[in-house]
C-alpha cells in the first residue's frame, strides 16, 4: 500500500458502515438527540488532542524557534488549529469548536456534567487513569483509549492517519447525513448553534482541511511502504472505534426508550 487512493479503498467498508449506521434513524426525540450529544462530545474533545499532537510533531512549539521541515504541512496544522481553537460563533465571539459544542448542548438543555467531570478527572490524574476510573460506556472508553494510545506512541504518520481518515475525511459525509435527519425531525426546536457547528465542519473539512490532510499523509509516509501500511491499519481501527461509539449511542437510546 503506497497511496491515499489505496488506503481509501481499504477503509471503504468501514466508512460505508458509518454513513449507513442505523443510529441516525434512532434519533427521533429531543431526549434521543441529547443522548447523542452527551456521547459525541468526547469525539469533539479528543479530536483536538490529535490535532495538538500533530502540531507538536510537525511545527515548532518550543523556544528557541526553528522552522519545521515542510512549510505546507506547517500551514495545514496551524490553519486547522486556528479554526478549531478560535473560530467565529454566530454572534461574533471567538470560541473553540469544543466550546461551541458545549454551548450547543446547553442551549438544547443537554446535561454536560459527565463530560465536565471527566475533564476534571483528566486534569487531576492523567488521561488513561481518567478513562479507567470513569463510568463511561465501555465503547466510549475504547474510543478514547485508542486515540491516546496512538498519541502516546508518537508516530506522526499514525497520528495523522487517525486524524485524517478517522475524522477530517469522514466528517463531511457523516455530518451531512446527520444534519439532514436533524433538520427533518426537529423543525420546532432551536438547534441553531448545533446546526452551525455541523455546517461549519462540513464546510471546512470538505473544502479545505480534508484535501490538505491527505497531502500531509503523503508527505509523512513518502515512499515507505511500512508507514503506508501502518497508516492504513490505524485508519481502519479509528473507523471501527467510531462505529462502536455509534453502537454505544444507539444502545443508550434504545435503553432509555424502554
Amino acid at each position: 500500500m503506497t497511496s491515499i487512493n489505496e488506503i481509501n479503498s481499504y477503509i471503504q467498508p468501514q466508512k460505508d458502515k458509518l454513513i449507513n449506521h442505523s443510529l441516525y434513524k434512532k434519533i427521533v426525540t429531543i431526549a434521543d438527540l441529547q443522548q447523542f450529544l452527551k456521547v459525541h462530545v468526547y469525539a469533539v474533545w479528543d479530536f483536538m488532542s490529535l490535532l495538538k499532537a500533530l502540531q507538536s510533531k510537525l511545527t515548532c512549539t518550543t523556544s528557541p524557534w526553528f522552522a519545521s521541515p515542510n512549510p505546507e504541512v506547517r500551514y495545514l496544522i496551524n490553519e486547522i488549529v486556528l479554526a478549531e481553537e478560535s473560530d467565529l460563533t454566530l454572534d461574533g465571539k471567538r470560541l473553540s469548536h469544543f466550546e461551541m459544542y458545549l454551548e450547543a448542548m446547553r442551549k438544547s438543555n443537554t446535561d454536560n456534567v459527565q463530560i465536565e467531570t471527566f475533564l476534571k478527572s483528566v486534569q487531576e490524574t492523567d488521561i488513561f487513569n481518567a478513562i479507567k476510573l470513569s463510568t463511561l460506556h465501555p465503547n466510549i472508553k475504547e474510543f478514547l483509549t485508542f486515540t491516546f494510545e496512538v498519541i502516546k506512541a508518537g508516530n506522526p504518520h499514525e497520528i495523522a492517519a487517525a486524524f485524517t481518515f478517522g475524522r477530517e475525511d469522514l466528517i463531511p459525509n457523516m455530518f451531512t447525513e446527520m444534519l439532514k435527519e436533524f433538520k427533518l425531525r426537529f423543525k420546532d426546536t432551536d438547534l441553531t448553534d448545533l446546526v452551525y457547528y455541523f455546517e461549519r465542519h462540513i464546510e471546512l473539512d470538505a473544502d479545505e482541511h480534508g484535501p490538505m490532510a491527505f497531502e500531509m499523509i503523503a508527505y509523512l509516509c513518502g515512499t515507505d511502504a511500512v508507514k503506508w501500511n501502518e497508516a492504513a491499519q490505524t485508519a481502519v481501527t479509528s473507523l471501527e472505534k467510531r462505529i462502536r461509539l455509534w453502537d454505544a449511542i444507539e444502545e443508550l437510546i434504545d435503553k432509555n426508550s424502554h
